[in-house]
């Protein structure tokens, strides 16, 4: 059939199950968004109020549902602002589909059309390919049936992530006689096995183990993986730590779960994970936000413990920790392949050694709800940053989808909310934006549009994609904002004070009258969007507000005012930063911990 360059690529995303195209129109890809209005190719289009958000929109689409979305904009500023989100995509293993503008190939070195081209012609492809999977530049319609479907099997296939193919402006319009390939007949069938001497080894390590811990990270969500994990937990007596995108990964009320490890993980999380004799990794690149900088003994001690590493990319496999088995393969058949070969009988004698293990595991449970109980339980206003999260956890369905920012809100959720269902709890736990958790969540809700979906963020973070409040009312797209509104970067400003005893350009202050808090009316502000919104400064309206925001059918917000100074999670783990060398007596403290690293 004879079809435009657009019209190409718009019928392949539809024939390849794509439901969604977000984005920002621009000169440089007008004629490639026509193709969308066409009869064959027909696909409904987000209109977005910023590039990157459209990229963050089609990343929490994935994580919600495992099925990929597309994102496409203009040439130049419009192609360029959509980098952080392919960067935090690419960072977190998340697949997507970006489709860019490009000038006119006959103009390609002439700076023409907003091109970067002072080292290279029409460079804008060298800088996506340091943030995707791969990159294509389609300079002949011809060849984009199969950049298509080539662009799909890598962004689906192996370790997922984004991918981007770059259609410049006359191949948009230019018509040729052209076939859209099945993306049946392009991909893989099946998924990779792990190697059945891999399986053996670690079965004879695990059944030797006394204080085994399954480590989730996002590559068990990412498999579909929960349902083994959590089975493989029970027969061999294993507890279940999780990192931030492995948060969901098991059922956290299951007695098996631990909590999280990292910085800002829980205290029962590192100890129990840190005293584990045997580690086994499900997805687990080992950042070090979950590893606690690599200082023995604080997240993990490997060695003394051993670790079986099971992840889909080799590259990860003793990447930063040395391993006793490494399991090249899909998580989901790795985790069924142990389970086949752990007999019943070899369950039970697991689980006669676990005693002494699981009450040191209820303990350390117990020591770490008295912790952190009196900030969730508090009725002081501000409120605390937990505080809020109780009030939801008690008013959102129990597969609600919380999409949730950086900072404090990040690290608060981690160790705070529970989750009990994989994929309902989303954030980017790598690249870490702010700004992405508002487009993410209004993604997740065109992925599941039956479930609950709330953002959580802080005021900081809010703000970032404060404009969106108008594609989600434009679209009528149903999410909740919670923004926890503590007037500033505070995770920034602990982190100053802790490291260097003073902050600067944290807080959001009169800086240059009498020094007062400043906050926008966030409340006000959505209201102008056209979002139903309340703002909530007593305890008594706290789930009230909440629960009518769920139900009140629309894009709604809730602006709960927190403390400055109760407004972060626990730092329970440990983060390599260090400090000038001014400060002298933070120095001694800092090269201690230094000393214990592990990755070196």
């Amino acid at each position: 059939m004879k079809l435009t360059g657009g019209e190409v690529v718009a019928r392949a995303l539809k024939d390849y199950g794509v439901e969604y195209v977000a984005g920002v129109p621009g000169h440089g890809i007008w004629s490639l968004f026509d193709a969308f209005m066409q009869p064959d190719s027909h696909i409904p289009f987000i209109q977005v109020m910023h590039e990157q958000s459209a990229v963050h929109m089609a990343d929490g689409y994935w994580r919600a549902s495992g099925r990929p979305m597309a994102c496409s904009t203009s040439v130049g500023p419009g192609a360029t602002n959509t980098i952080i989100g392919l960067a935090t995509a690419y960072t977190d293993s998340t697949a997507l589909f970006y489709v860019s503008g490009s000038p006119q190939t006959y103009m390609h070195g002439h700076g023409t059309m907003q091109e970067i081209e002072r080292q290279q012609d029409n460079a804008f492809l060298r800088i996506t390919e340091q943030v995707t999977k791969r990159a294509w530049a389609a300079n002949s319609v011809k060849t984009l049936p199969t950049i298509m479907h080539r662009a799909f099997n890598e962004m689906l296939t192996g370790r997922p992530g984004p991918v981007h193919v770059e259609v410049p402006m006359d191949v948009q319009v230019e018509a040729e006689e052209v076939t859209i390939h099945p993306l049946e007949t392009r991909m893989p069938v099946g998924v990779a096995y792990p190697d059945p001497k891999s399986i053996e080894a670690a079965i004879k390590v695990l059944l030797a183990a006394e204080r085994p811990v399954i480590v989730a990270g996002g590559g068990a969500i990412t498999a579909n993986a929960s349902k083994e994990l959590t089975r493989l937990a029970e027969k061999l007596g294993a507890a279940v730590s999780i990192t931030w995108n492995g948060k969901g990964a098991i059922s956290e009320d299951h007695a098996l779960f631990v909590g999280a490890v990292g910085q800002t993980g829980t205290t029962c999380g590192n100890a129990i994970t840190a005293s584990a004799d045997v580690v086994i990794s499900v997805g687990c690149r080992f950042t070090d936000w979950s590893a606690s900088s690599y200082a023995k003994g604080v997240s993990f001690s490997i060695p003394p413990g051993k670790l079986i590493h099971i992840d889909l990319d080799p590259r990860e496999i003793g990447k930063t920790y040395p391993t006793e088995v490494g399991i090249v393969a899909d998580a989901k058949v790795a985790l069924e392949a142990l389970l086949a070969m752990l007999s019943d009988a070899d369950s039970k004698k697991a689980l006669s050694k676990r005693e002494t293990f699981l009450a040191d595991v209820a303990k350390a449970k117990a020591d770490w709800r008295a912790q952190v109980g009196p900030r969730e339980e508090s009725r002081e206003t501000p409120f605390t940053s937990q505080r809020p999260l109780m009030a939801l956890r008690k008013v959102l369905d129990r597969d609600g989808i919380v999409v949730v920012g950086s900072g404090n809100t990040q690290g608060s959720v981690k160790q705070s909310f529970p989750i009990y269902e994989p994929r309902t709890h989303l954030t980017s736990g790598s690249f870490s934006p702010m700004g992405w958790a508002v487009p993410a969540a209004m993604g997740a809700k065109l992925a599941c549009p039956d479930k609950q979906v709330v953002a959580i963020v802080g005021d900081g973070d809010f703000m970032m994609s404060l404009p969106e409040m108008g594609c989600a009312v434009m679209n009528g797209i149903n999410v909740v904002f919670l923004v926890l509104n503590n007037q500033g970067y505070m995770s920034i400003r602990g982190g100053q004070r802790k490291f260097m005893g003073r902050h600067v350009a944290s807080e959001f202050n009169h800086h240059a009258g009498n020094g007062q808090p400043y906050s926008a009316d966030l409340t006000a502000t959505a209201r102008a969007f056209g979002l139903e919104a309340w703002k909530v400064e007593k305890d008594e309206d706290l789930e009230r507000s909440l629960k009518a925001a769920l139900e009140c059918g629309g894009p709604a917000l809730v602006e709960v005012i927190v403390s400055r100074d109760a407004a972060g999670p626990f730092a329970t783990g440990w983060w390599d930063f260090p400090s000038p060398a001014y400060y002298e007596k933070e120095q001694a403290g800092y090269a201690e911990m230094r000393a214990k690293e592990q990755h070196l």
